[in-house]
């Protein structure tokens, strides 16, 4: 009997590590604190791009969402932001929505929360240098959150909210067919994952990224999918 205290212990202890696991990189997860992952209607879907402004691929991709009457958000790297503010104020001219993705990209699970306090002030100053306005939205990289999220947030902005996904396009693998592929679980309701920038570089190939929204919008547009940025799910504050 004395060996099973122990053993109980250390299994309790696998069952914890593997339930904190879980939290820190299941989109789904809200034990860290509450997230958005759905769009709340079924005649739309929210496209969300990562890691820009990229030159290399964000202004083709605005001339795309713009012939579909597609609005989307991009959660923005604040070092991206504030190396190409024209490319950052544009996406906001052409109607989308930005969101705070950090200054740096780094993985949040095991930060300190002043570190993550102030790698969100440093994206959002870049954001309001670039646009004259704030984000209420953050995603975290690479989906990665700790217990000390949420507080990190709420102390950064008491009205932000944290941003998932319920389709993850893959599309840091390159290859349109792959991507397309992805795709196809899109339905209405769902927040899709995709990127238009490259978090290691500021002009990352996305052009697989590119040719699989090419195929897909007007399939989209075609079954009476409309296009939803974070603000117009939210409405005004």
């Amino acid at each position: 009997m004395r060996i099973l205290g122990p053993l109980f212990a250390a299994g309790g202890l696998c069952a914890a590590g593997g339930i904190f696991s879980w939290a820190a990189v299941a989109p789904s997860s809200q034990l860290f604190g509450p997230t958005i992952r759905q769009t709340g209607d079924k005649s739309n879907i929210a496209l969300t791009f990562d890691d820009g402004p990229n030159p290399a691929i964000t202004p083709a991709l605005l001339d795309l969402l713009d012939r579909y009457a597609a609005r989307a958000t991009f959660f923005q790297i604040g070092k991206y932001a504030r190396a190409y503010p024209d490319l950052t104020s544009e996406v906001v001219k052409r109607g989308h929505t930005v969101g705070n993705h950090t200054d740096s990209h780094p993985r949040l699970v095991f930060l300190h929360p002043a570190r993550i306090v102030d790698e969100l002030r440093r994206c959002d100053d870049a954001l309001v240098s670039a646009t004259g306005d704030t984000s209420r939205w953050v995603r975290p990289p690479y989906g990665f959150r700790g217990p000390q999220l949420g507080g990190a947030v709420r102390r950064w902005r008491g009205n932000a909210r944290v941003v998932m996904w319920s389709v993850s396009s893959c599309d840091w693998k390159l290859s349109p067919d792959r991507i397309i592929q992805r795709l196809r679980h899109a339905r209405g309701g769902d927040i899709v994952l995709l990127h238009d920038g490259d978090h290691r570089i500021s002009e990352g190939n996305r052009h697989h990224t590119l040719a699989a929204l090419q195929y897909w919008l007007p399939r989209w547009k075609d079954a009476g999918i409309r296009f939803a940025s974070m603000d117009d799910l939210a409405g005004p504050d």
